[in-house]
């Protein structure tokens, strides 16, 4: 049993999820706390499952873990999972998440409670599922897993617009899906043309082997279903509305990975595999990336909810992101997947904090609120500490990305850096701009006095995100020595092939 559970590591990790997801449904339905312990110890295990990966990763042993079996043969389509410094950060920030979102979800869910444990279950293994998978298949099925959990996430523990989000959110998402899905099936039907042989492994395309005029629809199609998820410039209208309507733990898991997975995909697909089609649309990329992060910004001065603020800064920092993706540089890509993981975190902390005032208040918007300092004076401090990680802080985790993404950018596109940079100036206004509106100056609602401060349910969770914000800021090499020889192998492949 032992050497079944270590040959078979990250299947266990995977399917975890799903294999409980399908004990709860045997629960009642009364036993509120029964369904949210066994959920909690569930993901507590796929956290320590994770970190054990951690502890026995080789940061320059290339892909580790991997399993492989025939799945179905007729088609040499395989059970095909392995991990690499890349996908070993998402998993965690996965992992590591998803105790946090069930801890948060106590007081806030109160209805249909076994299905939204379900829900969350089953879109933890979708989400490991599309990090680990080798195979164009096999990454489809579990990119498509993801898709119908959320949509329940948003639709029924929602806001009150809650069914508008929810259906706006599948809908760009399915289109990007099925784009994806032509363009995996042209591909193998191309292969199929030139040797006679079926191949679904994610590794024979690096890079497709396509001539240059060929590359141009596969790569568009890749890329706008990753841009859709990130998502991109002028993709984002959908994530708004569903981060303002998502409950707080459905925002937290959107922001922290659900979104990553498009930058993932893009760092996993859409660079390797297709040279000649980056090199021609790469201005163009890296000028939607620039306006992303200026546009998010600007548009976040206007908002006066505090939660769709948040979502609209992460269309800026995600801005970022696909700026450094797209510089292609050593520094900026490190500090693309870096700053994937910071935004998981700083961003997902604030949508905790903000679902804490809104239980206390019932009301999102900043002018309903003021001084809170005064009440609530612990989750002022954790507030404050968080957004200036979001802002860049030095010694928090948010400066190292940022600071690698421009200096890499830097390198490729002086200007464009230069002009990025004013990004994390804007970022720096409207934050605390909502951060004195909301904490600082005088009470102007008699509601905001008595109110009580974070309870120690909270106080664990918003405790376990702000330890991995200090500990990236003080010290990011640890990461960086398990990301970047995987880096450095994708842009080895992007470099030599591109015109």
């Amino acid at each position: 049993m032992a050497r079944l559970l270590t040959d078979h590591l990250l299947s266990v990790l995977i399917f975890l999820p799903a294999a409980a997801a399908a004990a709860l449904a045997f629960f009642p339905g009364r036993a509120k706390g029964a369904i949210r312990g066994f959920t909690l110890a569930v993901t507590a295990a796929g956290l320590l499952l994770a970190v054990w990966l951690l502890a026995a990763f080789r940061p320059d042993a290339g892909f580790q873990f991997n399993e492989w079996a025939p799945w179905i043969s007729y088609f040499n389509i395989h059970w095909f999972v392995g991990m690499d410094g890349i996908s070993l950060l998402m998993v965690l920030l996965t992992n590591f998440l998803m105790p946090v979102v069930i801890l948060s979800s106590t007081r806030f869910i109160t209805e249909h409670v076994k299905a939204y444990h379900i829900a969350f279950l089953l879109l933890q293994t979708g989400m490991l599922g599309s990090f680990l998978a080798l195979d164009f298949f096999l990454f489809y099925i579990f990119w498509e897993v993801m898709l119908i959990p959320m949509y329940f996430i948003i639709g029924v523990w929602g806001g009150k617009q809650r069914v508008y989000a929810a259906v706006k959110f599948f809908i760009f998402t399915a289109v990007g899906s099925f784009l994806m899905f032509l363009a995996i099936l042209w591909m193998v039907a191309q292969r199929y043309s030139a040797t006679g042989g079926l191949d679904f492994a994610i590794f024979s395309y690096y890079p497709s082997g396509l001539a240059a005029a060929s590359q141009v629809w596969p790569f568009l199609a890749f890329t706008l279903a990753f841009a859709i998820k990130v998502p991109m410039f002028p993709f984002h209208t959908w994530l708004p509305d569903a981060h303002t309507e998502a409950p707080a733990g459905g925002s937290i898991i959107l922001a922290g990975v659900l979104l990553k997975l498009g930058a993932y995909g893009m760092l996993r697909f859409s660079i390797p595999m297709f040279p000649a089609a980056l090199a021609q649309f790469l201005p163009w990329l890296v000028g939607l990336s620039l306006v992303g992060i200026l546009y998010g910004a600007w548009v976040c001065f206007a908002q006066d909810d505090l939660k769709k603020l948040i979502a609209y800064s992460s269309v800026s920092h995600l801005g970022f992101v696909t700026l450094g993706l797209f510089a292609l540089t050593p520094a900026s890509v490190s500090g693309a997947v870096l700053q994937m993981v910071n935004h998981g975190l700083s961003t997902g902390a604030l949508f905790l904090l903000v679902g804490v005032l809104y239980e206390r208040r019932h009301t999102r918007m900043m002018a309903d609120f003021g001084g809170l300092a005064k009440t609530l004076p612990v989750t002022t401090a954790l507030f404050l500490v968080v957004a200036l990680s979001s802002i860049g802080l030095p010694g928090l985790n948010g400066f190292w990305g940022e600071f690698l993404i421009l200096v890499g950018t830097f390198q490729a596109h002086p200007w464009t850096a230069a002009v990025a940079a004013s990004g994390v100036i804007f970022s720096a206004v409207y934050l605390l701009t909502a951060v004195r509106r909301v904490f600082f100056g005088p009470v102007t609602h008699e509601e905001n006095t008595g109110l009580a401060d974070l309870d120690l349910r909270e106080l664990i969770c918003a405790a376990a995100l702000l330890v991995p914000i200090v500990w990236i800021g003080v010290y990011p090499k640890f990461l960086l020595d398990r990301i970047t020889p995987a880096i450095e192998h994708t842009l080895s492949i992007v470099k030599g092939l591109m015109p």
